[in-house]
């Protein structure tokens, strides 16, 4: 069967790129789509058509009103196309189709959300202490803005980047991760349709190596907003000293789930599942180190593992499915081997713990994991699957320490009919989500990021749009009489 075939997307064209490679669909191992490798030359000619959209051009005279109804006309194509992108991105990613359908259907809100902040963006009017003095401040785009996102969940960490870059009148250079890209290399026909003009967003992929490198150290570029891991992180913190661009960086997390002795159970094991094993839990804010009171942890543990060992795994094309494979193959080894590690040092595997029989693609059954320290292996690193670390505690102070105890701070949980206490692990938790009897909640009103290795900077939310605006500061001189003396300022 003929792979299907991708191309980039730079100022208004789509084109191939001089190298290719092939994506795998990890539902069944084998390639199904060719993919562009963006070249620093290409890379160049897209970083320079976004600014001189910017500077010249249509979209450098078109007022927030206008971007507004693009935007909006973006999300109406969304929908419509709802079902397209679904079955691209669960091919890609092997992320279930059940998922990928209402995702795309719920991140269309996101550009209607930003467009409707386009035109209220203001500056100020200052009360300045010179009389004969008027002064006030407007907000101006920031630049071109670098926007770089991961395979997972990418049409939403994408909407996080390009809704409110857009709605702040900038342009955009959006490189898609090397695996799973197609369903942003899709995405670009829909940018392309709802008829932004040229450069003003581009759409490419390639390898850190050349193409991400190019784009972060890009004299042009003024602004990357970045999505991954901290390892490619530093590298990009590293190159962003080339061009001063200002930088947010999102990095995942080891996020704690704290379940007290007072919490509905059944509840709280419904939203641990979603945590951990929606998405095969290959989700940012997974919820992979559950903390459990003492009094409650063999009832919760039993029906967690109840719960998991009912997850139905299937092709992630079918609506039935509950859980698909892992996206590469090369996490699939990676969660094997922190699994051996895991048992090794101590952790007891209470279901899970390898691959489900008859599958051949990159599947790995849900797992949950006793462990008696939080030193092991898969308590401290972020496995990006779906495996579930369990810990006990006693007291508040113990599960407080617990939950800190990570060089990450993306998300959290607590689970607790005591309203004093939620108040209380809100406070103390060093995390930049904390969901409250409830997990993996999101909406465009509401920003997200982290503390510590989980990266710097917050997406979504009415705030994140300044993050894409410079402030001019304005004076004008209202005084007919003469500027006095020179050497001395007012």
């Amino acid at each position: 069967m003929a792979l299907r075939k991708f191309q980039q997307y730079i100022n208004g064209a789509f084109e191939d790129a001089s190298k290719t490679f092939e994506s795998e669909n990890p539902a069944t191992g084998q390639a199904w789509a060719t993919i562009p490798a963006a070249s620093a030359a290409d890379i160049d000619r897209a970083v320079q058509g976004s600014y001189d959209a910017l500077h010249s051009g249509p979209w450098a005279s078109m007022n927030a009103g206008a971007r507004s109804k693009l935007m909006m006309k973006l999300a109406d194509l969304m929908v419509e196309n709802n079902d397209l992108l679904a079955e691209i991105e669960t091919a890609d990613t092997g992320k279930i189709r059940r998922e990928t359908q209402s995702q795309v259907l719920y991140i269309a809100e996101y550009y209607r959300y930003f467009a409707g902040l386009a035109d209220k963006l203001t500056g100020n009017h200052m009360p300045i202490d010179k009389p004969d003095m008027e002064a006030y401040t407007i907000r101006e785009p920031i630049g071109v803005v670098a926007a770089i996102v991961p395979w997972n969940s990418q049409m939403f960490l994408t909407a996080v980047k390009l809704a409110p870059a857009l709605a702040a009148g900038c342009t955009v250079v959006l490189k898609a991760s090397e695996d799973a890209p197609g369903p942003m290399l899709e995405f670009a026909r829909l940018i392309h349709e709802a008829g932004f003009p040229a450069g003003v967003v581009n759409v490419v992929t390639g390898f850190g190596d050349e193409a991400g490198k190019a784009l972060t150290t890009h004299p042009l570029v003024s602004r990357i907003a970045f999505t991954g891991g901290p390892g490619t992180a530093k590298h990009i913190v590293r190159n962003a000293a080339e061009n001063l661009a200002v930088t947010s960086l999102e990095l995942g997390g080891k996020s704690p789930v704290i379940v007290f002795a007072d919490a509905d159970i059944d509840s709280a094991a419904n939203a641990i599942v979603s945590g951990i094993f929606a998405a095969t839990g290959q989700s940012c804010v997974a919820g992979s180190r559950l903390m459990v009171h003492s009094s409650v942890h063999d009832e919760l543990v039993e029906k967690l593992v109840a719960k998991a060992q009912k997850i139905v795994i299937g092709d992630p094309q079918s609506l039935d499915t509950e859980m698909g494979p892992l996206a590469t193959s090369r996490q699939l080894a990676n969660i094997h081997a922190l699994v051996e590690r895991s048992v090794a040092e101590g952790g007891k595997v209470l279901t899970g713990g390898k691959q489900p029989e008859g599958f051949t693609g990159n599947y790995y059954e849900p797992t949950v994991i006793d462990c008696a320290s939080p030193a092991t292996a898969c308590v401290q690193e972020e496995l990006f699957g779906p495996i579930l670390s369990v810990l006990t505690f006693d007291t508040e102070d113990e599960a407080v320490a617990l939950a800190n105890d990570s060089k990450y701070g993306l998300a959290s949980g607590v689970f607790t009919n005591d309203l004093g206490r939620a108040h209380r692990m809100i406070r103390r938790i060093k995390a930049g989500i904390v969901w409250v009897n409830t997990y993996r909640v999101i909406s465009p009103m509401m920003p997200f990021g982290g503390y510590g290795m989980s990266g710097y900077g917050r997406e979504a939310g009415a705030e994140s749009i300044l993050d894409y605006t410079r402030t001019k500061s304005v004076w004008i001189n209202t005084s007919e009489a003469p500027i006095g003396d020179p050497f001395v300022m007012r």
